[in-house]
């Protein structure tokens, strides 16, 4: 289970938005590229500026728009012809961008070493990596979790707004890092699978078809 299997429902409550954005001349990369440049003023500014404890609740809001953009410029390439190959490049750098300037600013506030944090943000690079390496093998972008780049939106939105409450970080949380990183080393770990799953699928599907 994924919190990315929702996806096809959010997209109907923002389809009617994202044809009007079409008729405005909005495009795909245009929605991509402003997200990413949001995501990282907004990690960047508070692992910087070190702000009070409020700040973080900038974090879930924009996780909530942000995923809103994400669905937004897929739409716009699927469903509006928009889809060129710098869109596919974009799509996937500025996800890993994104995140990597979002869960930065945490190193500051969470109990426990940075360490975990650091390879929290490896990871999820190469969860993503691990997804999209799917089309190159004959099969299709992997989306599996248990922790892909929606279930990480919700943690780690879950804990901006627990920091901006002030509430108290317990000492168990130390291993909150830890517990994610093991996860998305899962989540890469099923999607390489599935991919090749998948491929061999079609590979044995075109065997048969092909045989006399």
């Amino acid at each position: 289970m994924s919190i990315y299997q929702l996806k096809p429902a959010f997209q109907n409550l923002l389809r009617p938005g994202v044809v009007r954005l079409h008729a405005w001349g909005v495009t795909a990369n245009q929605v991509t590229v402003l997200a990413c440049v949001i995501s990282v003023a907004l990690g960047l500014g508070l692992f910087f500026l070190a702000p009070s404890p409020q700040a973080f609740a900038l974090i879930p809001l924009w996780m909530f728009v942000r995923m809103a953009f994400n669905a937004v410029d897929g739409m716009l390439a699927r469903e509006h012809g928009q889809q060129t190959p710098l869109g596919t490049f974009l799509n996937e750098l500025t996800d890993v961008v994104s995140d990597a300037a979002l869960y930065l600013p945490f190193a500051l506030v969470l109990p426990g070493s940075p360490f975990w944090l650091g390879l929290v943000i490896v990871l999820a690079g190469l969860s993503e990596f691990a997804g999209a390496l799917g089309s190159t093998v004959g099969a299709s972008r992997r989306y599996e979790g248990p922790m892909g780049k929606s279930d990480r939106a919700f943690v780690f939105g879950a804990l901006g707004l627990a920091l901006a409450l002030e509430l108290s970080m317990p000492g168990w949380t130390a291993l909150l890092m830890p517990l994610l990183a093991f996860l998305i080393a899962l989540t890469t770990v099923r999607r390489v699978r599935s991919a090749l799953a998948e491929r061999a699928v079609s590979s044995s599907s075109s065997t048969t078809k092909g045989s006399p």
